[in-house]
């Protein structure tokens, strides 16, 4: 079912989002070698390893969360650690918010080592839910992960709810393209 441009609410936005993300999550998901196409494709891996930003900018790893005095390594309720993301890599220095610029950011902060994925708990439906940080305007975000497919990280950054966010697509490096993390 389509929504229509003519409902005009919130409530129809919503709902187009929510049904749109749907289709997407689904499309990505293709039935296996002996399911059938009725049944739920298994959800892909957590989204552990290397990642490009959607800007090209940042090789983030994902990985569980270091012990130190910020970030307790804990499992949540499902037996998953916690996991954070680190920069590992510089690619670029464009801007997200003027593209075609350079970014200026507001963190002086060299980018290198930086966590920028942080708190992130399994939602138990192959989600990931914490934070991430974002270093041209030194905010911090309420995010969602992913995983859409081998090689595509699906990376909702929001304040509040789900609803008044962005979706970026990350992908891996070109080294583990198509490889499992």
């Amino acid at each position: 079912m389509k929504p229509t441009i003519a409902m005009g609410t919130a409530a129809a936005l919503a709902l187009g989002l929510a049904q749109a993300a749907g289709a997407q999550e689904a499309a990505a998901r293709p039935a296996t070698a002996g399911q059938s196409a009725s049944a739920p494709a298994p959800h892909p891996q957590a989204p552990l390893g290397r990642w490009i930003t959607e800007s090209g900018n940042l090789e983030v790893d994902v990985a569980p969360c270091a012990t130190d005095a910020k970030t307790t390594a804990t499992s949540n309720a499902g037996g998953s650690p916690t996991l954070c993301g680190k920069v590992v890599r510089v690619l670029a220095n464009r801007s997200m918010s003027a593209p075609g610029t350079d970014m200026a950011a507001a963190d002086a902060r060299p980018a290198l080592g930086m966590t920028l994925l942080s708190a992130l708990r399994d939602t138990g439906g192959g989600d990931y839910q914490g934070e991430i940080y974002n270093r041209e305007n030194a905010k911090t975000y309420r995010a969602t992960l992913t995983p859409a497919e081998p090689d595509q990280l699906l990376v909702r950054a929001y304040v509040g709810i789900p609803l008044f966010g962005k979706t970026q697509v990350w992908r891996r490096p070109a080294a583990e393209h198509g490889s499992a993390p």
